[in-house]
């Protein structure tokens, strides 16, 4: 896959106080292209999605983005770039309200976009459309928050850990519905996952996040 780039990240470190929260010496993600992100428990993952989603600004270094300096907090940017953390959280809401609250708050109303989403995550709309966010199982509670994210048809879409605490099935959904979204809307994804079968069945390109110095030393025996 050659396209352009959505994302250039060189020379990048962010601290919080004394301590290196993440580094990345460089990081190129091809439009269209699902790039995933490996490493162990301390590299600085989910940190380095922060701030490829502009919610937190590099201590040094810097983003590019679709060839222009991206700012924290830029709305624009985080419009184009959404984050789904690793323990999304529903509102105490039906699962429709869920689903178009994001394009609500926007101001956008397209009255396919929760029939569209929720295809893509393997939800049936007329089954599901009215339930209530505790009738959900765990899996279906994740494959809603995707479809919400989906719903406002972003540039590029952030995943942390989506499939964790997920069975073999909702998993596999969830891998569907990416590659579903990338196939039919061009999106482009950055994946952060610790099932590296799953990782490897989903990506194009999957780039490893070189552990701190001082996580690797905790890490010793």
């Amino acid at each position: 896959m050659s396209g352009p780039l959505v994302y250039e990240i060189s020379g990048l470190e962010h601290r919080f106080g004394d301590r290196v929260a993440t580094r990345c010496e460089h990081l190129a993600v091809e439009q269209g292209s699902i790039v995933g992100l490996r490493g162990p428990n301390g590299a600085g993952k989910s940190t380095l999605l922060m701030v490829m989603a502009f919610l937190l600004a590099p201590t040094r270094g810097e983003v590019l983005f679709m060839g222009q300096l991206g700012q924290c907090g830029d709305p624009s940017l985080r419009r184009q770039a959404v984050l789904m953390p690793q323990d999304p959280a529903l509102l105490r809401r039906r699962v429709e309200d869920n689903v178009l609250y994001g394009l609500r708050a926007r101001g956008r109303t397209d009255p396919d976009s929760l029939r569209l989403a929720m295809d893509l995550v393997g939800l049936d709309p007329q089954a599901y459309r009215r339930r209530w966010w505790w009738e959900l199982s765990g899996g279906e509670s994740r494959r809603v928050a995707l479809a919400a994210r989906l719903a406002l048809k972003p540039l590029v879409l952030l995943l942390d850990e989506p499939t964790a605490s997920l069975d073999p099935q909702s998993s596999e959904l969830v891998r569907r519905a990416v590659l579903g979204a990338r196939d039919k809307r061009g999106l482009t994804c950055v994946v952060v996952s610790h099932d590296p079968q799953w990782l490897e069945s989903l990506c194009d390109i999957i780039h490893t996040v070189e552990p701190r110095a001082d996580a690797a030393q905790a890490a010793m025996p």
